[in-house]
């Protein structure tokens, strides 16, 4: 079993669980497309992971700092992701974080923020993080990133790699990137990406993966919501998850758990243009509660157009 797995089936605190999950959780892409590396790559934490899991379940028994350290940011789920980045490599043994969010300015205007700047046995690194979620094509070329989509259509993983690849990677070696980290550490930096989150597949005809991405990438599936009646009639377990759950598995009690008048009157109730709404199908553990075995995006039957303005 790998070490998250045995982690999350001990850790019950949301939040707690969302840390175990961010340190833990594979890539989005392999290397070779971008430079990629993981925060804790030269980390005793990487070496032992024993260290890192007891490190965690110290934050499960008492997580008042971190719930403190995360009231204080915003709660959108990419701030959220580098929050708890933040907040862990601080706490790294053997990594200093020396800068988080750094603005790089120029002549009055702001070319852009480095998300984080820390040294380890490795050296100076410059580190852009990002928790994304897209959806691949029913028609179009999967392994083409260009084809996958964000649940508001609005992002594509293509261009967020183009983007880092010819403007956030490069920010901190450019002239004002360089006099803005001169402040910080006298060692310019090493740029490189770490990406995770979820590439959801569609529901009916599965694409193929976008190229470059990792073997072992966390997946769900997709579908439109003429085609959600067939699943709800399945004997299934479904539920919706908020967006400020869409990081580690859910892991609901007995009481938590939505009855299927609930779900049903939920989607009766769902706007024909709503944006895409993920859903958890869920199964029941010998201890009773019960744990998420795969995620799904409803999306409305019209995407990935987008909604009509009022």
């Amino acid at each position: 079993m790998h070490i998250l797995d045995s982690l999350l089936d001990q850790l019950r605190q949301p939040q707690v669980r969302d840390l175990a999950w961010t340190l833990l959780s594979p890539g989005l892409l392999a290397s070779g497309q971008l430079p990629l590396r993981h925060p804790l790559a030269a980390s005793l934490w990487q070496r032992e992971p024993q260290t890192l899991a007891d490190w965690l379940l110290q934050q499960e028994n008492d997580s008042a700092a971190l719930q403190q350290y995360l009231s204080q940011g915003s709660k959108r789920l990419g701030r959220y992701y580098e929050r708890l980045w933040q907040f862990a490599l601080a706490a790294a043994p053997d990594i200093e974080l020396l800068a988080a969010n750094i603005p790089v300015r120029e002549g009055g205007h702001t070319l852009g923020e480095l998300d984080l700047l820390l040294r380890d046995a490795e050296g100076v690194h410059h580190l852009e993080l990002a928790i994304k979620l897209y959806l691949g094509p029913e028609h179009d070329a999967g392994e083409d990133a260009a084809n996958w989509l964000g649940p508001a259509s609005e992002d594509r993983l293509g261009l967020k790699l183009a983007h880092l690849a010819n403007h956030q990677l490069p920010l901190s070696a450019s002239p004002a990137g360089r006099a803005t980290l001169a402040q910080l550490s006298e060692t310019p930096p090493q740029a490189a990406a770490w990406l995770a989150g979820y590439l959801f597949y569609p529901w009916r005809d599965a694409c193929v993966s976008p190229t470059g991405s990792a073997v072992s990438h966390l997946r769900g599936r997709w579908l439109h919501r003429h085609d959600w009646p067939q699943l709800a009639n399945s004997q299934q377990t479904w539920q919706p998850l908020p967006r400020h759950a869409w990081l580690a598995p859910a892991h609901l009690e007995e009481a938590q758990l939505w009855p299927a008048e609930r779900l049903a009157q939920w989607f009766e109730q769902l706007p024909a243009w709503a944006p895409a709404q993920l859903l958890v199908r869920l199964q029941q553990r010998a201890d009773g509660d019960w744990r998420e075995c795969e995620r799904m995006f409803l999306v409305n039957d019209q995407w990935p157009l987008a909604a009509p303005q009022p």
